[in-house]
């Protein structure tokens, strides 16, 4: 017999439609902008900016944001209401903010709120760096914000 709370989670065919609904429902929340949902897949990745959450408890996966500094800017910047040249500084803390609440909004929306922790967000800047984890599964979905591309990927074990 399974748990109660094990019984209400969501099939995992449906993770990528509420990884993605999780994504739409943070930016219009928290930085008070739509984004779409892009399905070519070939996008260019000019991530500079990565932030990383890791999820423990029922199942366990790595979240990761990916996206340029000047969508972490403009981000940093509408969460602020600041002008995007002031807010660069305080990108890092901005894109960590916004993957962790993906990962928590994304553990409600397939029915691990109350049996997953969340890690202390990371943020990795750069130019030159990979970021390699240990999965059994990936999801990957591409947003598109004011014209920036984001990636956000789920690496799961089960």
């Amino acid at each position: 017999m399974a748990s109660p709370a094990r019984a209400q989670s969501i099939a995992t065919s449906t993770w990528p439609s509420a990884l993605g609904d999780s994504a739409k429902d943070v930016f219009s929340m928290m930085v008070g902008t739509e984004v779409t949902i892009v399905a070519d897949r070939k996008l260019p990745v000019h991530a500079n900016v990565t932030g990383v959450v890791g999820i423990g408890g029922a199942f366990s996966a790595v979240l990761t944001l990916r996206c340029s500094m000047t969508a972490g800017a403009k981000v940093a910047a509408q969460m602020l209401g600041i002008p995007a040249d002031e807010a660069t500084s305080q990108c890092a803390d901005a894109i960590g903010e916004i993957c962790n609440m993906v990962a928590g909004q994304f553990k409600a929306k397939v029915g691990h709120e109350a049996t997953c922790m969340l890690s202390i967000p990371s943020v990795i800047t750069g130019k030159n760096y990979a970021i390699h984890s240990v999965r059994c599964s990936e999801i990957e979905i591409a947003l598109l914000y004011d014209g920036e591309p984001i990636w956000i990927t789920l690496d799961v074990r089960s």
